[in-house]
């Protein structure tokens, strides 16, 4: 017997769980398939990757992403992504949802059917707001598996944060995060994936279910914060601290990319359960993304601050600020701009589900040149924006006289950006002085520069 047989299923029920796409790729959903919400075609991957004789490989790192156009190319990294949502053969025993799983269902339908609306409703004067031009995803997946494969070539995108330059096909990443173009026999228009029948009550519920959603995904992608405190609480480990404050600048480069780059595997899943993101085109969430990543990444580091220290948690270690000091003064300025940075947000004793709001307002500010489709990630900004108000207007007094702690987070994403432009401009100068280094490829697809006018 299987879970939720969409042949089996109640009309009524089965058109709600549709309005959701498919957890593992993105496709039309068809039901929730071995615990999951999938399509007919993760529903028999699945079932046949549970062959005894099944033994996948991956053929690059084993971080391929799954999406709708891509999904056959591993079948390992698929079926990771699979069980990793929860599917499962045992799910077919209970034969039924449970309370909780018809809750989150209902829940996640009734976002969906909330910011259609809020789209609809709440359109941006197109005078002030580019439109959106049509996606180059086959391009861009020709591109990038051709011959079954990664290019190996580093790939330069202009200006490296957005703020001056925009993003040509050519030069998008290619650790490919879109999962939501579909060929022409089953597109069909957004506009009419507005449901007719609106629930009446959704537009007060919006908000508490974006909040709900964001801080599922952030708790998802981070580390527990009782593990953190955990850390916090322990004594130092003076051997490991002389160890990285000994490293040489070539070996802490090397260690700092490679934990960055681990985080932001992270941030790129957070960012692709952010409500509507995966609906935007392939191009602006790559450009966001490139963007945004290393911005995130001080907010992530926010919470693995131990003010009492001035010491953050470095994979499994604690380390005060000048452990990643070097004799170069651009490197110390830019390690001493993260920590003040980091610490200003820690200093707001925000919760985890503002922090989740938090990032998803900084990845979708809409301020970034060279995005296209400005008017949708505009309607997704004002989303975030009106939730965190509500959240923080909740949990937190102004700070003094009218400012407010929204107010102090918002003032600080220009420190953000010049940040991320300080660690280019350290990294080019790094990688000048040392041509030789090997970078994590995640982390040279996100940073590279092929020359000093990138920088501009």
């Amino acid at each position: 017997m299987r879970l939720l047989n969409p042949d089996n299923m109640p009309s009524t029920i089965r058109a709600q769980i549709e309005i959701i796409p498919c957890k593992v790729c993105g496709d039309k959903s068809s039901g929730v398939h071995y615990g999951v919400i999938t399509c007919e075609g993760c529903k028999g991957f699945f079932r046949r990757s549970q062959s005894s004789v099944v033994n996948y490989q991956c053929p690059r790192n084993k971080q391929c992403v799954v999406d709708r156009v891509n999904r056959n190319r591993c079948q390992y990294c698929r079926l990771q992504k699979c069980l990793k949502l929860g599917m499962s053969r045992d799910a077919v025993k209970f034969g039924r949802m449970s309370k909780k799983q018809r809750e989150k269902v209902e829940d996640e339908v009734r976002f969906h059917r909330a910011q259609m609306r809020a789209q609809s409703d709440a359109a941006p004067d197109s005078s002030v707001y580019d439109t959106q031009t049509p996606s180059s995803s086959d391009q861009l997946h020709h591109n990038n598996y051709n011959s079954g494969g990664y290019s190996n070539n580093e790939v330069g995108y202009g200006s490296p944060y957005g703020y001056s330059a925009s993003v040509t096909p050519q030069q998008t990443m290619q650790y490919d995060i879109s999962a939501d173009y579909v060929d022409s026999t089953t597109y069909e228009p957004r506009s009419t994936i507005i449901d007719p029948e609106f629930i009446s009550h959704a537009d007060g519920d919006i908000n508490d279910v974006l909040i709900k959603t964001l801080a599922e995904a952030h708790a998802n992608t981070n580390t527990k914060l009782e593990a953190v405190h955990d850390m916090f609480r322990k004594q130092p480990d003076v051997s490991r601290i002389l160890y990285y404050k000994n490293l040489g600048q070539e070996e802490l480069w090397l260690d700092c990319a490679e934990k960055l780059t681990q985080m932001i595997q992270n941030i790129i899943e957070f960012a692709k359960l952010i409500p509507g993101f995966m609906r935007l085109s392939q191009d602006d969430q790559i450009l966001l993304l490139k963007t945004g990543s290393f911005e995130l990444a001080i907010v992530r580091m926010s919470r693995l601050l131990d003010l009492s220290q001035n010491a953050v948690l470095y994979g499994d270690v604690m380390l005060p600020q000048e452990a990643f000091y070097t004799s170069d003064s651009e490197e110390m300025r830019l390690v001493s701009r993260i920590f003040q940075t980091a610490k200003s947000i820690a200093e707001l004793k925000l919760t985890e589900t503002e922090l989740a709001l938090y990032q998803s307002l900084v990845l979708l500010w809409p301020e970034r040149n060279g995005v296209r489709g400005n008017t949708e990630i505009q309607r997704l900004f004002n989303l975030s924006m009106n939730a965190i108000r509500q959240e923080l207007e909740t949990n937190h007094a102004p700070l003094k006289g009218d400012v407010t702690v929204l107010d102090t987070l918002l003032n600080n994403i220009p420190n953000f950006r010049d940040i991320s432009i300080l660690h280019m401009e350290s990294l080019s100068k790094f990688k000048l002085q040392h041509p030789n280094v090997v970078f994590p490829a995640l982390y040279k697809e996100l940073f590279s520069i092929d020359s000093q006018q990138d920088l501009t």
